[in-house]
């Protein structure tokens, strides 16, 4: 079965399957650039992880495992007494009290790079498909990417950006984003301009350049039947439920859309 979405599925982000996905994309496009790069390149895979702690009510971000601490055992205490009285004795009678654990969490981002050999090697481009940790101001996931992003921008290294999650806050740009669910981002070294293309989940995918090191051609990347194969291998409709409303919902026309594509779906089945 395929999505009933042209483009991007939403409802991937939305039922929990972005792991899943995020990682299958990132071997489709490591396998494509593999593929089309000469021997003068190298394309790898990198991985950034960070632990964040998770408390039962929500979570709470640390770059670092917790300490481990030791507190003698209180032994039992003695009876005092007030005014020629004794004080009843703590004992077994007391009622046990609820304590919410710290359950540390890994977290592992996996992009891609491709490096240049001749003469020396050399990263020429990097290649990021956002996660929402990413999108999440003030936490280890959103720090971390902004260092790297930061230095690829100002550095001799071209940035391709994917970014196909409709949550999370979007990268810092002195341009506002275009008005679409989703973008693809190209920086390339010799430019200081970014090119973004806009992207719907009502049409599919547009195929983006991935800069090499002059005078090479970029590699198109057509990102669309990766995301098509994905879905269809993984069975990602036996997972989802289109009658349910996302928690960032479509506007009441992109429902009616979204109805009758899925309408028209079973009946061709």
């Amino acid at each position: 079965m395929t999505s009933p979405f042209p483009g991007m599925d939403p409802y991937i982000e939305a039922c929990g399957l972005w792991g899943d996905f995020h990682s299958h994309l990132i071997e489709r496009i490591h396998e494509r650039l593999a593929e089309a790069v000469s021997p003068r390149y190298l394309v790898r895979t990198g991985e950034r992880s960070y632990v964040v702690l998770v408390e039962s009510e929500g979570k709470k971000s640390h770059p670092f495992l917790p300490d481990v601490s030791v507190t003698a055992r209180r032994g039992r205490r003695k009876p005092t007494r007030k005014g020629g009285s004794a004080v009843a004795e703590i004992g077994s009678e007391m009622e046990p009290v609820d304590m919410r654990p710290f359950i540390a969490e890994e977290h592992r981002e996996a992009f891609i790079e491709i490096y240049e050999t001749i003469p020396a090697q050399r990263l020429v481009t990097t290649v990021e498909v956002l996660s929402p940790t990413n999108k999440r101001p003030n936490t280890p996931g959103w720090e971390l990417y902004q260092r790297k992003r930061q230095a690829v921008l100002q550095g001799d290294v071209s940035l391709v950006e994917i970014d196909l999650l409709r949550g999370g806050q979007r990268m810092p740009m002195l341009d506002p984003w275009p008005d679409s669910p989703y973008t693809l981002l190209v920086k390339r070294t010799t430019y200081n301009v970014c090119k973004v293309w806009p992207v719907h989940f009502q049409r599919p995918l547009p195929s983006i350049p991935v800069p090499l090191a002059k005078p090479d051609p970029d590699i198109p990347l057509g990102l669309q039947p990766m995301i098509e194969a994905i879905y269809q291998r993984s069975h990602y409709e036996r997972s989802i439920d289109y009658t349910q409303p996302l928690t960032l919902p479509l506007s009441p026309e992109e429902l009616a859309w979204l109805k009758r594509r899925s309408r028209a779906g079973k009946e061709r089945r």
